[in-house]
This record gives structure tokens, sequence and C-alpha cells, in this order.
């Protein structure tokens, strides 16, 4: 455990001395659940990334009913998240909440300024490898499938999720205004109606705005533009957060638009971007329109403080086609 991280859960159980049975046994939980050097690995190796417990196995060299005992640990003690796809399993680490909300965020910024042994580093890249291979494999097999491609590429439920996640977490806006940019068919128009006062949908594509009025006729509080961010001057400062979900890899300009939306933000206001990492999956560009292949979580970030925006969280999503969506949340300065 880094040193830092033992500081902190010593103070910590000297503290259970004065708190309630209840509360110290959910602090003992916690730190229960980094008595491992293996555990403490596992943390670190999600800080950008999700797994499967097969890909983890490979990573770590470890028998699957031996790390499976770790991984139940970890989840139990609220540090990683899972679902399942299909057959697998895949892991996550979860976003720090509850009573303890800043003392487990202190702790995985402890653990993610530790660095990897050469072994995991090499075991980790051997995974990035092995995902390559099953991602061409995948598309291979399935290339005249262009309709489910789009939905292969990135699961719809995944990135979703998390969004209205993020903005449940972020506070309530029952009483603001929320924007959605490129929101296609409008699968997500009614989420974000039931948590707003009046939700903006934005597009540049005629025909994918008409299916989303469509899909959402019934819902009184949506407003559906024609253009880009850059296009609402008059709306500039107003909204309490904004959602560009998979947009960005389909824009001409992805960091203009990112400053564009984010102009489009009260002070305080959230983004909450979605996207693909990045890949190399060139036949994207060709079956699915996309203009870029992914980002880098550092290039997303940057042009997010650029535009001035600060950091607030981040997800991850492995696919088991071998693509990999992050959720990025931003809040403006």
């Amino acid at each position: 455990m880094p040193q830092k991280a033992q500081l902190i859960a010593l103070e910590t159980q000297r503290a259970t001395d004065t708190v309630s049975d209840k509360n110290a046994e959910s602090v003992n939980t916690l730190f229960s659940a980094l008595a491992h050097p293996l555990r403490m690995q596992v943390l670190r190796v999600m800080r950008a990334d999700s797994f499967s417990v097969s890909e983890l196995c490979a990573a770590f060299s470890v028998r699957q009913s031996a790390l499976s005992h770790h991984l139940k640990i970890l989840t139990d003690a609220g540090f990683l998240a899972r679902r399942h796809e299909g057959t697998a399993t895949f892991y996550r680490r979860q976003l720090p909440e509850g009573k303890h909300q800043a003392l487990r965020q202190q702790i995985l910024d402890e653990i993610d300024e530790e660095s990897m042994p050469a072994d995991l580093v090499a075991g980790l890249e051997a995974v990035q490898r092995l995902r390559e291979g099953h991602s061409a494999a995948f598309f291979r097999d399935r290339g005249k499938e262009i309709r489910k491609q789009q939905e292969s590429i990135a699961s719809w439920e995944d990135y979703s999720r998390a969004t209205l996640h993020l903005l449940d977490r972020a506070g309530n806006f029952e009483q603001s205004a929320f924007i959605e940019v490129g929101p296609g068919d409008g699968a997500l128009l009614g989420d974000l109606a039931k948590r707003s006062a009046a939700v903006c949908a934005l597009d540049n594509s005629e025909e994918m705005l008409r299916a989303a009025q469509h899909n959402t006729r019934e819902i009184p509080n949506i407003e559906f533009h024609l253009g880009e961010p850059k296009t609402l001057i008059a709306q500039r400062g107003t909204f309490a957060a904004a959602v560009v979900n998979m947009v960005l890899h389909h824009a001409a300009d992805p960091e203009a638009l990112v400053h564009d939306t984010a102009l489009l933000l009260r002070p305080g206001g959230e983004l909450i971007i979605s996207d693909l990492c990045p890949h190399d999956q060139a036949w994207a560009r060709e079956h699915c329109g996309d203009l870029w292949l992914g980002f880098s979580p550092e290039d997303l970030r940057a042009w997010a403080v650029t535009a001035g925006l600060e950091h607030c969280a981040e997800l991850f999503f492995a696919q088991r086609n071998g693509f990999q969506i992050q959720v990025q949340h931003f809040k403006r300065c």
C-alpha cells in the first residue's frame, strides 16, 4: 500500500474508536479491501480502462478462481462495478460515492501515482494485442451487417446509463435546461426530459432530427434545433448540462465542438462527453461515417481545459469486440 494511503488507514482506524460500530465496520471494510498487493494493482490498472475476468487473469498471470475472490472483495467494498455481457463479466472502477467519498477518492489518487511493475505492463500490452485481434476477427466475419456495426462498436446502454448516472450524481436539475448535441434517434431525450424543465435537441442532420422528433413526439418539454453549437449564440450561458454522446468522432473539428458546447453552459454547468478511445479499425470511416479513430482521454481533457472546463470524473467500458468507450464529465469554471 502506498505510504500516504497507509497513514490515512491508520488515522482512520484510530478515529473508529469514537464512532458507532456501524461506521467502524464500514471503514474497516474499506481498508480491508486494500490489504492485499494484488487488489491494489487491480485498482491501479483500472484507472483508465475496464477488463473482463479472463483479460485480468492474463495480465496478472493468476488463476481465475483466485482472482475472482479478490474481485469480489473489491466489488463488495464499492471499489469496483461489474456488468455481464453474454458469457463475459467486465469490471471497472466505481466512482467514489457515499459517506467516505472524499476518503475513497484520496486513496485512489494515491494508488494512481504508483508505477506498475514491468511484468504487469507487459501483461497489459498482451491483452491489448489480444483485443485488437478479436476486433479484427469480429468485424471481418460481420462486414455486411452495417446497421448492427454501430452498436457493435459501442454499446448504447453502457454510455447512456453512465451519462445519466453522472448527471444524477451532479445534482438536481428539475428547474433547469439541458441540451443534447447530436441526439441521434432521440433514445436518450426522454430520460433527459424527466430530469429537467426543458431539453434542447441539437443536430446538424435534418433526417436524424426528424427521427428524434418522431420518437419523442409525446414528450412536451423538448425543443428541436437544426445546426451546430456555435449557431445557438442567443442561448450561450443558459444550460445547466450538455450531453455529447458518440458525436466527436463524426465532427470535422472535435476540439471546436467541445469549445462551442462549453460556451452554452452556465457557470458551474455540467458537460458529459462519451466517445471511443483510440483504435485502429479504419473500416469504421467507410461503414459508419467516422472521421476520427477515437480520442485519447488526455486530448479530451486538454480540449476541455482550453474551453474553460474542469475535469470531474471519467468512466471506461471495454467491449467484447476490442473497442473501448470513455465517458468524461466536466464542469464549467
